[in-house]
């Protein structure tokens, strides 16, 4: 099984990035699959995630109305669209594969990707 994120980069305060999650040796449309970021120094935490179908999506609160996750079945893909960047959303961002939805622990998941860097300047 891989995931492998991409898409990060410097942008400054207000831009805008789309990171995306290559998945490969799964049955893609049979797993959830999520964001997670861990800034410098500090835990890896939840960010976002998408039901099976793409039908149903789930925020942490600090990125809620700002970022978009969507899911492309056909080209197993997973995306997250990431508007109004503050320089607290620097970090490296990783995707992740669950069975169940919503689930937001890291030990909750399957399968992790390697990150992706994300800095936002101010």
């Amino acid at each position: 099984v891989q995931l492998q994120a991409s898409g990060g980069g410097l942008v400054q305060t207000g831009g805008s990035l789309r990171l995306s999650c290559a998945v490969s040796g799964v049955t893609f449309s049979s797993y959830v699959i999520n964001w997670f970021r861990q800034a410098p120094g500090k835990e890896r935490l939840f960010v976002a995630a998408i039901n099976r179908s793409g039908g149903s999506t789930y925020y942490a609160g600090s990125v809620k109305g700002r970022f978009t996750i969507s899911r492309d079945n056909a080209n197993n893909t997973v995306y997250l669209q990431m508007d109004s960047l503050k320089p607290e959303d620097t970090a490296v961002y990783f995707c992740a594969a669950s069975v169940y939805y919503p689930l937001t622990r890291v030990s909750s998941m399957n399968y992790w990707g390697k990150g992706t860097q994300v800095t936002v300047s101010s």
